[in-house]
């Protein structure tokens, strides 16, 4: 992700800049462990106008070498949060990283799971939080980060979805294999062709798309019928395409988005923000749509 955030960086130092005066959007902060650590909150259009309202809440996450500014800027989550009415909180790693249990102490690294509980109950404190709709999502590291987060923090977070970032092996080796202690809506979204982190998986480190995508259907009593995938989109206009295999049980969804010839980036993203190593960034799916959609139907 650093080419990634080479390119992000110039914009994101100008919108640093600008964020104590932005409208809807707040940098924060709060002390875990001994250390300031950092987040913002970007409220919705509609938030100050409906003070009656409860809003659920996305929690987006960046990717390693990455930003919370970068994250906030390159996924342009914030457009969709104004039409469909909810909060982002785009969290801060230590050293621009998670501890997603590889590459870094699992039990003795940073405790970020930690600090994400601290800010939840920050905002639940001073925002107008649905404490039902915790969502999460995130690229990369990020999105390892939010099954850690799934597995560790179900009686708070409702589902997540995570970009270009399967399963991470030490997540599967701490839990139990039988079911989480509340169900948790999951979604992949990963793109064949990504170099980064591999479709296929890397021994030691984390599951492939698919290996990940019947790990959450098994430990959420969701079971897949093994139907073909359907496409979500017609074939994208620069030759990817994206087939959604999905299973349900009751309320609960697990999903796979397969990007046929996807990189490792944030679908309907601006191509200018990508390096040029991470492959190709599809422009006609619109990857924040269809993450809300998919969180959206799951509640605590």
């Amino acid at each position: 992700m650093k080419a990634l955030a080479v390119h992000l960086l110039a914009a994101a130092s100008l919108l640093l800049q600008v964020l104590p005066t932005a409208a809807h959007a707040q940098a924060r902060s709060l002390v875990h462990d001994g250390e300031k650590r950092r987040y913002i909150v970007y409220t919705p259009s509609s938030y100050p106008s409906d003070s009656t309202r409860r809003y659920p809440v996305v929690l987006n996450f960046h990717g390693g070498g990455m930003t919370m500014a970068e994250q906030m800027l390159y996924t342009g989550m914030n457009q969709v949060a104004d039409a469909e009415g909810f909060i982002v909180v785009y969290p801060q790693g230590v050293q621009q990283d998670w501890n997603v249990g590889f590459g870094t102490s699992y039990g003795e690294g940073t405790d970020d799971v930690g600090f994400i509980e601290a800010v939840l109950d920050q905002l639940q404190r001073e925002y107008r939080v649905d404490r039902g709709r915790i969502y999460a999502t995130g690229l990369s590291r990020g999105g390892f980060f939010c099954q850690r987060l799934a597995a560790e923090l179900s009686h708070r977070i409702a589902a997540v979805a995570s970009v270009g970032g399967p399963l991470p092996v030490p997540v599967v080796e701490r839990q139990a294999p039988r079911g989480a202690l509340f169900p948790v809506g999951v979604m992949l979204v990963h793109g064949t062709a990504d170099l980064v982190v591999a479709y296929g998986g890397k021994p030691g480190a984390y599951l492939s798309a698919p290996d990940s995508y019947q790990y959450w259907a098994r430990r959420n009593g969701v079971f897949d019928a093994g139907a073909a995938a359907p496409r979500i989109d017609a074939e994208l206009a620069d030759g990817t395409s994206a087939t959604l295999r999905q299973a349900r049980r009751g309320p609960v969804s697990v999903a796979l988005v397969t990007i046929e010839d996807g990189g490792h980036t944030w679908a309907g993203a601006d191509p200018f923000n990508v390096g040029l190593s991470i492959g190709r960034t599809p422009q006609d799916l619109d990857v924040n749509a269809v993450i809300w959609q998919f969180l959206a139907r799951h509640s605590r």
